[in-house]
């Protein structure tokens, strides 16, 4: 691997404008400001929405990590850790964000999601999603009407990943649910109790 490194967030704005890399590891504590407001602020941006992120930190409370999640992180690593572990995750969300070559278009509701082009549609509409969501979406709309527990979809949709938790499932569909509640379809994605999700248009 090729590492570009910034001990600073603005440091890290500049060399994402020069650079085109296809991962960020990315520290909650730097300079001037957290790595938590970078991140946040690189998802906002059409040019860095799809980067994938590795976040960093020592704090290891699962609130700290769902906050890390939540604002967009594809990964949270707690310090102290080994660097095998390290390349193993850096490994594991490469990998999960190559393109794959599977069906090209599904519809469903009126959502329509284009897999050669990875772009997702509304009633016309696009809807801008993270790589985490747009895969866990192609699972779902690939498996319509199908209920999926958490461990299946941690199965599915994160692969051999075995450091990904439960709990990690529910983030992402909540960032899907809202991502797809701009267009008033957040509804396809239901909750099936005392099993998990599924997407579906029957109610």
């Amino acid at each position: 691997m090729r590492v570009l490194e910034a001990g600073h967030a603005d440091d890290a704005r500049r060399l994402l404008t020069a650079e085109a890399p296809d991962l960020l590891l990315l520290d909650w504590m730097l300079p001037g400001r957290s790595g938590l407001d970078l991140a946040h602020q690189l998802k906002q941006s059409g040019k860095t929405r799809g980067l994938p992120i590795i976040m960093v930190s020592a704090r290891g409370e699962e609130e700290d990590r769902i906050r890390g999640l939540e604002t967009g992180a594809d990964d949270y690593v707690t310090k102290p850790f080994s660097p095998r572990e390290l390349v193993a995750r850096v490994n594991a969300v490469l990998r999960r964000a190559k393109t794959e070559d599977q069906a090209e278009q599904i519809e469903i509701g009126g959502v329509i999601i284009d897999h050669l082009s990875r772009r997702v549609t509304a009633d016309g509409r696009r809807i801008d999603i993270a790589p985490t969501e747009y895969r866990l979406l192609y699972f779902f709309m690939s498996h319509a009407d199908r209920a999926f527990s958490r461990s299946q979809l941690l199965d599915q949709v994160w692969g051999d990943q075995v450091y990904v938790e439960e709990r990690t499932v529910d983030v992402h569909v909540r960032r899907l649910r809202k991502a797809l509640e701009a267009s008033g379809h957040e509804g396809l994605l239901q909750t099936v109790r005392g099993v998990g999700y599924r997407f579906s248009d029957k109610p």
